[in-house]
């Protein structure tokens, strides 16, 4: 009844101006939502001229890959908040996938990279990506705080350093950068597996374990910004870092805290990948980040710092993968596929910018 009431207050207020001021009004809201006008566009394009784009199987298929990718969005809208960014990201994943795949190769794999070593517990492997993950972050965010350099250089330089140390490890113990594969059967289960499926037309659609996982990082992301003081200080430190230091905010925490947890989050998703995938290099990650980054800031995550929700994140990662998907469908070469996602990304920045001019 509320949400009815406020519709019919700013319908009436509509009517109520000038003939000229409408147009400007309409005129803003379209451009302010043009990017998701495109997309609306897309999607009904897509459908006529593919009808199995939106069938059950396409749109569990769509829900999986954004749930994958849900844990890197959130980490790095934690940066896009501080006005930031993070190049590493793409790398760590591939870091960290790479390590997953490592100590969960199978015991009857012939090509196991350390032999000798048994299938580690899965929660081990956890902590260790989220320690590996953690520790690049930590570093990003020490020399972004301490020597106030701009986040695009020191995840720049942290990106080739993870880069370099993925080449060696994988060249460890003989395996000469061979893919990591023959992964065990209690991993695979454990993040590609299913205990829920969604019945139709007399089959059954099981939606992956680590659909649950993505979101589980969505809520805990959700509670952290929204609950408690981290959040809150983030935010600050995102709007104005020194209002929110004269306010008492430790801005130098506060950023290395942000960007170590974005590093955890790059760890989760980089075990995820792992077993995803199956079959993991030193390629494992490569441009994750500008997914990411453009899925936050199609989901409202501002450049300009201290703005960005959840919800937003999640609504950004869907939609990018649906125009992914759409390309796929509609055969698209996959070289143009990069223009499209860079020409995306150069609008959403774009729209975003105005929003904020407008606003100030």
């Amino acid at each position: 009844m509320r949400f009815a009431s406020g519709i019919k207050e700013r319908y009436a207020a509509f009517q109520a101006l000038e003939p000229a001021e409408k147009i400007k009004q309409v005129k803003e809201i379209l451009i302010n939502n043009m990017l998701y006008i495109l997309l609306l566009i897309a999607i009904i394009a897509t459908q006529v001229l593919n009808n199995r784009f939106l069938a059950p199987e396409s749109l569990i298929n769509i829900v999986s890959l954004s749930a994958a990718n849900l844990p890197i969005a959130c980490g790095i809208a934690g940066a896009i908040v501080l006005t930031g960014t993070d190049l590493s990201a793409g790398r760590v994943v591939g870091l960290t996938a790479c390590f997953s795949a490592s100590m969960l190769q199978a015991l009857t794999y012939n090509n196991r990279m350390f032999p000798g070593l048994p299938v580690m517990p899965i929660p081990i492997v956890i902590l260790g990506v989220i320690i590996i993950g953690g520790i690049v972050g930590y570093v990003n965010g020490f020399f972004v705080a301490k020597f106030h350099l701009h986040p695009f250089i020191v995840t720049l330089g942290t990106q080739l350093i993870v880069y370099g140390g993925l080449l060696m490890y994988v060249m460890l113990n003989g395996n000469n950068g061979q893919p990591l594969s023959g992964l065990d059967s209690s991993f695979k289960n454990f993040v590609t597996g299913h205990l829920i499926s969604v019945p139709w037309a007399g089959r059954s659609l099981p939606i992956p374990n680590y659909v649950w996982y993505g979101f589980l990082m969505a809520a805990i992301t959700w509670f952290l910004w929204n609950k408690t003081r981290f959040g809150k200080n983030m935010f600050a430190v995102g709007s104005n870092p020194e209002a929110a230091n004269v306010s008492g905010v430790n801005v130098f925490k506060t950023t290395v805290q942000v960007h170590t947890l974005a590093g955890a989050m790059y760890g989760i998703t980089g075990f995820v990948e792992a077993a995803r995938i199956g079959s993991n290099t030193a390629n494992t990650g490569l441009n994750y980040e500008l997914d990411a980054i453009a899925a936050c800031v199609i989901g409202g995550v501002s450049f300009v710092g201290g703005t960005g929700k959840v919800s937003g994140i999640i609504l950004g990662v869907f939609l990018l993968r649906i125009i992914f998907v759409a390309l796929n469908f509609l055969s698209i070469n996959a070289n143009l596929q990069y223009v499209i996602k860079g020409l995306i990304i150069l609008v959403a920045v774009a729209i975003d910018m105005r929003k904020y001019l407008v606003r100030k």
